[in-house]
This record gives structure tokens, sequence and C-alpha cells, in this order.
């Protein structure tokens, strides 16, 4: 039987993860990162869920028990340097320009930078962002200079200063588009909420299930591909000319069954597109 370890926390996604493969047929467990090494073996199959830290000043510790999990000899998907790629904003909009996705301009704010420099509107954001936590955007000057006041007492400003990004104009909405094994698996609209122009779920959003368009899906999977990615979150903005911007990535997205393509069970879907079938439906035992 095929051995497969979900590395995270017991969220909704990774238990419906786990629960998915053992009605697919696969002996799976979700392992605390900190037991990658003792209970990821050589030959083994560990899907890295690391999320970012409830303080935005980095990732969730295990990167390094991953890369250890990987010279040991087991196959590590979504391994560190995916991870880094998909929650490390910075890093998202370079491995994005450097590929040619479409991306807000993007800059970084730090010490030693003058808010002259920052073309308004913008939005600012930390490096290790989630939630919209600390997403700020700023119209005028005075509120510019107001929200760096604030924003630099955090603990993450200190160690990594701030994203500047170039604002797309929101439309009330967006997409988030789950991408696993190099094809589209899932996606839904995200609805702002009231008086929100942020599309995140803990501001408010309701998310509704949609079949993405062609373009967004492809965009979706070129995002992907840039970061490494074997099982990513990937946000879409609308544009007015009808196309997409791709806005953020998320290596540990939190998903549910409202993502659903097809009718199929979003969870078995990743599964499936992740690992090969079971050795006993391979032999038909």
């Amino acid at each position: 039987m095929t051995s497969f370890s979900v590395a995270g926390g017991p969220t909704t996604a990774n238990l419906g993860l786990v629960s998915a493969c053992g009605r697919l047929g696969y002996d799976a467990s979700l392992v605390a990162p900190s037991e990658i090494g003792r209970r990821v073996a050589a030959g083994g199959t560990v899907l890295g869920r690391l999320d970012v830290l409830a303080s935005l000043d980095g990732i969730e510790r295990g990167l390094g028990e991953l890369r250890a999990a990987a010279d040991r000899g087991a196959r590590v998907l979504n391994g560190p340097e995916a991870l880094l790629a998909a929650h490390d904003k910075l890093a998202t909009a370079i491995r994005l320009g450097q590929a040619g996705v479409p991306h807000p301009r993007t800059s970084h704010y730090g010490p030693g930078s003058s808010p002259s420099d920052i073309e308004l509107p913008a939005v600012l954001k930390p490096r290790f962002g989630s939630w919209g936590r600390d997403v700020v955007l700023c119209t005028t000057r005075p509120q510019l200079r107001a929200t760096l006041r604030r924003l630099s007492r955090r603990r993450w400003f200190g160690r990594q200063g701030v994203l500047v990004q170039e604002l797309v104009p929101p439309v009330g909405y967006d997409l988030r588009v789950l991408v696993a094994g190099g094809r589209v698996v899932g996606a839904v609209k995200r609805l702002a909420g009231y008086g929100e122009w942020r599309t995140n779920v803990a501001l408010g959003a309701v998310r509704v299930p949609v079949d993405p368009p062609p373009q967004a899906a492809l965009l979706a999977l070129d995002a992907a591909a840039a970061a490494c990615g074997d099982f990513v979150g990937v946000d879409l903005l609308p544009l007015t000319d009808g196309g997409y911007v791709v806005l953020e990535l998320n290596g540990a997205v939190e998903f549910t069954s409202e993502y659903v393509l097809n009718g199929a069970d979003i969870f078995e879907t990743v599964v499936s597109a992740l690992l090969p079938a079971p050795v006993e439906q391979v032999v038909g035992l």
C-alpha cells in the first residue's frame, strides 16, 4: 500500500486529504512538521503543507525536515523551494516576472527607502501574509505615511520590510484556482464582504463554486509551474479588459467541498492528481 503523509496542522483541508486517501486505498497520515524525520521513510511520499506563521514573519517550522526527507529518498511534494516561492510574496513576484506571468508591479520598502518613491494608489502588505491581515490600500500621501508608521511597529516589518504593489482596480471578487500535479482540480469565486475590497474569507468573503474560464485556468497553471508547486492555490484578479492577473500563490491553501469541479470530490481529486493509483487498483486486486 502506498505510504502518503500530509505534513501540516490539523486543518479542514489537511484532514480532508488524509480521509480521501483512505477512501482511495492509500495508507495516509497527518504528520506534524517536527515528526517528518521520524515518520517519513525512504520510498514514502510527503506533501508539504506548511503555512505562514500567525505573526506573519515567516513560514512554520519544517522546511529543513522536508529537505532532509528528500535526502533520505522520500518523494517530497511542495518542497522547501516551492513553499518559499509561494509564501514569500517577494519571491513570488520574482518567479512570476521571470516566467512572464502577468502580476501587479511589486517593489520592496525597507529601511532607507523613501515614501516619495511609492506611486499611489498602492497596496501595502507583508511578505509572508495571509488572511488579509495588514493589507492596506493607500490612496493619499498622508494615509501612506500613517500606514508606514503603523506597520513599522510590527515585528514582521522589522525583519522583512513591506511590499508595495500596484492596485488592480477591485471588482468585488476574485478567482482562487487549485492546481495539483500540473492540472486544475478545483476553483471558487470569492465574493468580497459588504464594504470590503479584499476578498479574503477571513474578512467576510463568500465562496461560490465556479468553472474557471480557459484563460484563467491556463494562467493558474503557468503560475504554479513558475513556483514549481505540486499543489498550490492561485489567486487571480479579473481585469477590465476581460483578462486576468495573478495576485498571489498559497502553498498551504485551505479549501472545502465548494471547490468541486464536475461534481467530483475535491479531496479525492487532489490526491488522485498527486499520487499514482494504489498497487491494489493497478493489478486489479
